[in-house]
Protein backbone atom coordinates (compact mmCIF):
# COMPACT_ATOMS: atom_id res chain seq x y z
CA UNK A 1 0.00 0.00 0.00
CA UNK A 2 0.90 3.75 -1.24
CA UNK A 3 -0.39 7.01 0.68
CA UNK A 4 0.36 10.59 -0.34
CA UNK A 5 -1.10 13.65 1.03
CA UNK A 6 0.51 15.97 -0.88
CA UNK A 7 -1.35 15.79 -4.67
CA UNK A 8 -2.24 18.16 -6.90
CA UNK A 9 -5.06 18.18 -9.59
CA UNK A 10 -4.83 20.55 -12.22
CA UNK A 11 -8.35 20.36 -14.54
CA UNK A 12 -10.74 22.53 -16.01
CA UNK A 13 -13.83 23.52 -13.78
CA UNK A 14 -16.65 25.25 -15.20
CA UNK A 15 -16.41 27.28 -12.08
CA UNK A 16 -13.19 28.60 -12.99
CA UNK A 17 -11.43 26.69 -9.92
CA UNK A 18 -8.82 24.57 -11.52
CA UNK A 19 -6.52 23.43 -8.72
CA UNK A 20 -7.55 20.86 -6.30
CA UNK A 21 -5.10 19.69 -3.46
CA UNK A 22 -5.77 15.72 -2.58
CA UNK A 23 -5.04 12.62 -0.95
CA UNK A 24 -3.72 9.52 -2.92
CA UNK A 25 -4.00 5.90 -2.14
CA UNK A 26 -2.57 3.16 -4.36
CA UNK A 27 -2.84 -0.65 -3.44
CA UNK A 28 -0.46 -3.12 -6.04
CA UNK A 29 -1.22 -7.02 -5.84
CA UNK A 30 0.92 -9.49 -7.58
CA UNK A 31 -0.53 -10.56 -10.74
CA UNK A 32 1.25 -13.32 -11.56
CA UNK A 33 3.31 -14.11 -14.79
CA UNK A 34 1.19 -14.64 -17.92
CA UNK A 35 2.26 -16.29 -21.24
CA UNK A 36 0.39 -15.21 -24.82
CA UNK A 37 0.50 -17.23 -27.61
CA UNK A 38 3.23 -19.56 -25.80
CA UNK A 39 6.13 -17.20 -27.05
CA UNK A 40 5.40 -14.16 -24.81
CA UNK A 41 5.90 -14.12 -20.92
CA UNK A 42 4.76 -11.10 -19.00
CA UNK A 43 5.05 -10.15 -15.54
CA UNK A 44 1.80 -8.36 -14.36
CA UNK A 45 1.25 -6.36 -10.99
CA UNK A 46 -2.99 -5.06 -10.52
CA UNK A 47 -3.96 -1.64 -8.67
CA UNK A 48 -6.09 -0.02 -7.40
CA UNK A 49 -6.17 3.83 -7.23
CA UNK A 50 -8.73 6.04 -4.41
CA UNK A 51 -7.92 9.95 -4.67
CA UNK A 52 -9.75 11.61 -2.17
CA UNK A 53 -10.38 15.75 -1.97
CA UNK A 54 -8.39 17.40 0.81
CA UNK A 55 -10.74 19.58 1.54
CA UNK A 56 -13.29 17.57 2.33
CA UNK A 57 -12.54 13.49 1.91
CA UNK A 58 -14.48 12.80 -0.82
CA UNK A 59 -13.38 10.15 -3.23
CA UNK A 60 -13.41 12.12 -6.60
CA UNK A 61 -11.32 9.69 -8.72
CA UNK A 62 -10.86 5.55 -8.81
CA UNK A 63 -9.02 3.47 -11.06
CA UNK A 64 -8.14 0.11 -11.65
CA UNK A 65 -5.52 -1.69 -13.92
CA UNK A 66 -2.38 -3.25 -14.60
CA UNK A 67 1.32 -2.55 -14.71
CA UNK A 68 2.80 -5.43 -17.15
CA UNK A 69 6.45 -5.81 -18.12
CA UNK A 70 7.95 -7.88 -21.06
CA UNK A 71 11.71 -9.00 -19.53
CA UNK A 72 12.81 -10.00 -23.44
CA UNK A 73 12.05 -6.88 -24.87
CA UNK A 74 11.75 -4.32 -21.83
CA UNK A 75 8.41 -3.59 -23.14
CA UNK A 76 5.66 -2.22 -20.21
CA UNK A 77 2.16 -2.22 -20.58
CA UNK A 78 -0.10 0.14 -18.37
CA UNK A 79 -3.67 -0.51 -18.64
CA UNK A 80 -6.65 1.45 -16.57
CA UNK A 81 -10.01 1.79 -16.30
CA UNK A 82 -11.69 4.79 -14.58
CA UNK A 83 -15.80 4.45 -13.90
CA UNK A 84 -16.39 7.27 -16.85
CA UNK A 85 -16.23 4.86 -19.30
CA UNK A 86 -12.82 5.54 -20.33
CA UNK A 87 -10.16 2.82 -20.65
CA UNK A 88 -6.42 3.61 -21.66
CA UNK A 89 -3.57 1.15 -23.13
CA UNK A 90 -0.06 2.88 -22.87
CA UNK A 91 2.99 1.74 -23.83
CA UNK A 92 6.61 2.78 -23.18
CA UNK A 93 9.79 1.65 -21.37
CA UNK A 94 11.41 1.13 -17.51
CA UNK A 95 14.56 2.57 -17.16
CA UNK A 96 16.67 1.66 -13.78
CA UNK A 97 19.10 4.05 -13.11
CA UNK A 98 20.97 2.79 -9.53
CA UNK A 99 18.39 2.40 -7.18
CA UNK A 100 15.49 4.26 -8.96
CA UNK A 101 13.13 2.45 -10.96
CA UNK A 102 11.67 4.99 -13.59
CA UNK A 103 8.08 3.66 -15.74
CA UNK A 104 7.40 6.12 -18.67
CA UNK A 105 4.30 5.73 -20.95
CA UNK A 106 2.06 7.32 -23.14
CA UNK A 107 -1.21 6.63 -25.18
CA UNK A 108 -3.05 8.28 -28.24
CA UNK A 109 -6.47 8.26 -29.32
CA UNK A 110 -6.82 6.85 -32.32
CA UNK A 111 -4.24 4.34 -32.14
CA UNK A 112 -3.93 0.65 -32.82
CA UNK A 113 -1.46 0.21 -30.61
CA UNK A 114 -1.22 2.02 -27.45
CA UNK A 115 -4.35 4.00 -27.31
CA UNK A 116 -7.86 5.54 -25.47
CA UNK A 117 -11.47 4.00 -25.70
CA UNK A 118 -14.59 6.15 -24.44
CA UNK A 119 -17.89 6.04 -23.74
CA UNK A 120 -20.17 8.06 -26.67
CA UNK A 121 -20.89 10.63 -23.95
CA UNK A 122 -17.29 11.28 -23.44
CA UNK A 123 -16.21 11.44 -27.01
CA UNK A 124 -18.63 14.42 -27.16
CA UNK A 125 -18.44 16.30 -23.66
CA UNK A 126 -14.48 15.19 -22.05
CA UNK A 127 -12.66 13.58 -25.31
CA UNK A 128 -9.60 11.97 -23.64
CA UNK A 129 -6.94 12.81 -26.98
CA UNK A 130 -3.43 11.79 -25.36
CA UNK A 131 -2.05 10.23 -21.99
CA UNK A 132 1.31 10.44 -20.70
CA UNK A 133 2.78 9.48 -17.41
CA UNK A 134 6.01 8.74 -15.78
CA UNK A 135 6.12 7.04 -12.44
CA UNK A 136 9.46 6.93 -9.87
CA UNK A 137 10.06 4.26 -7.26
CA UNK A 138 13.12 4.83 -5.24
CA UNK A 139 12.97 2.57 -2.04
CA UNK A 140 9.59 3.65 -0.21
CA UNK A 141 8.87 6.59 -1.84
CA UNK A 142 6.19 6.46 -5.39
CA UNK A 143 6.15 9.27 -7.23
CA UNK A 144 3.84 10.03 -10.43
CA UNK A 145 3.56 12.53 -12.64
CA UNK A 146 0.48 12.37 -15.31
CA UNK A 147 -0.79 14.41 -18.71
CA UNK A 148 -4.13 13.76 -19.93
CA UNK A 149 -4.78 15.51 -23.24
CA UNK A 150 -8.69 16.41 -22.82
CA UNK A 151 -11.20 18.28 -25.29
CA UNK A 152 -13.46 19.79 -22.28
CA UNK A 153 -16.01 22.67 -22.57
CA UNK A 154 -15.06 23.43 -25.91
CA UNK A 155 -11.43 23.84 -25.43
CA UNK A 156 -8.67 21.19 -25.83
CA UNK A 157 -6.60 21.66 -22.35
CA UNK A 158 -3.57 19.40 -20.23
CA UNK A 159 -5.32 17.28 -17.10
CA UNK A 160 -2.04 17.31 -14.95
CA UNK A 161 -1.85 15.30 -11.86
CA UNK A 162 1.18 14.45 -9.56
CA UNK A 163 1.78 13.07 -6.69
CA UNK A 164 4.58 11.83 -4.07
CA UNK A 165 3.60 8.60 -1.99
CA UNK A 166 5.39 6.79 0.93
CA UNK A 167 4.86 3.20 1.10
CA UNK A 168 2.92 1.86 4.19
CA UNK A 169 3.73 -1.39 5.92
CA UNK A 170 1.59 -3.07 8.09
CA UNK A 171 2.45 -4.99 10.87
CA UNK A 172 -0.41 -7.30 12.20
CA UNK A 173 1.67 -8.71 14.77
Amino acid sequence: MWRGDKGLDVAPEPDGDDKHAYYDEIEFTPAGAAENAEEQNLVCVKYHQLVRKRNNGRVFHDQIGHWIYEPATGMVVHSLSIPRAVAVLAGGTMNQNGKETVFQVEATAGSHTFGILQSPFMLEKAKTTGFSMRLRIEGDELSYEETTSLDIYGRSVEHTDACKLQRVIYDYD
